[in-house]
């Protein structure tokens, strides 16, 4: 049976690393992803600021709840059962210090200049929501990472590239930002946009309360 993925996201590493999931999981037949579809809808509305003292992970999945719900209810009459709608939102955790994506490329300096020789997380928080029986579930996922030195030469390079852009700490393991950022623990999927591993788990979890 074929269901749909919906992905509550314009980014363009999130709906990448699900085509390759779901295209490795159906040559296998049998993965979580094994027969889906992927469909795009982007969430509508801008994205909520941080609550004063709201841990990192909480904040990653209210507005991955938030981009989730929105499509849910849009596309609620079009869904059938075993359709879910995937919502995921990554910030950057410094020391408790919430850093989302760059408003512009000076931001963008200000936050690598920040971020430069020291240790952070990237956290992702993700919601699917399976609109024709209203179950869901809900989780995050957090990276430990050790950030190089890096002149203020080379963030200016980096930032002008256009890599920044659109990217919680603004910047990307998966392009060049991979030479100045080394993994400590956790996922490496999860830094370039969504953690796949735990988006897998969570689909089998809603199939299992069938």
């Amino acid at each position: 049976m074929t269901r749909t993925l919906v992905l509550a996201s314009r980014s363009p590493r999130r709906r990448a690393l699900l085509e390759e999931a779901i295209r490795e999981d159906s040559m296998k037949s049998g993965g979580a992803f094994s027969g889906m579809v992927l469909r795009i809808e982007p969430p509508r509305g801008d994205e909520a600021p941080p609550l004063p003292d709201e841990p990192p992970a909480d904040h990653a999945r209210s507005l991955a709840r938030a981009k989730a719900e929105d499509v849910a209810a849009r596309l609620a009459r079009e869904l059938g059962p075993g359709d879910v709608v995937l919502g995921a939102d990554t910030v950057v955790d410094l020391g408790g210090e919430i850093i989302g994506q760059p408003a512009d490329d000076e931001d963008a300096r200000r936050m690598l200049r920040k971020l430069a020789g020291r240790r952070q997380a990237v956290v992702t928080g993700v919601v699917v929501i399976e609109p024709a029986t209203g179950r869901r579930a809900e989780g995050s996922e957090r990276t430990e990472l050790e950030m190089s030195e890096i002149s203020d030469d080379e963030i200016a390079a980096y930032v002008a590239s256009g890599e920044s852009r659109g990217k919680a700490g603004a910047y990307a393991i998966q392009e060049t930002g991979d030479r100045y950022v080394r993994i400590v623990s956790g996922s490496r999927s999860n830094v370039v946009g969504l953690p796949v591993e735990r988006v897998a788990a969570m689909l089998v979890e809603l199939r299992s309360a069938d």
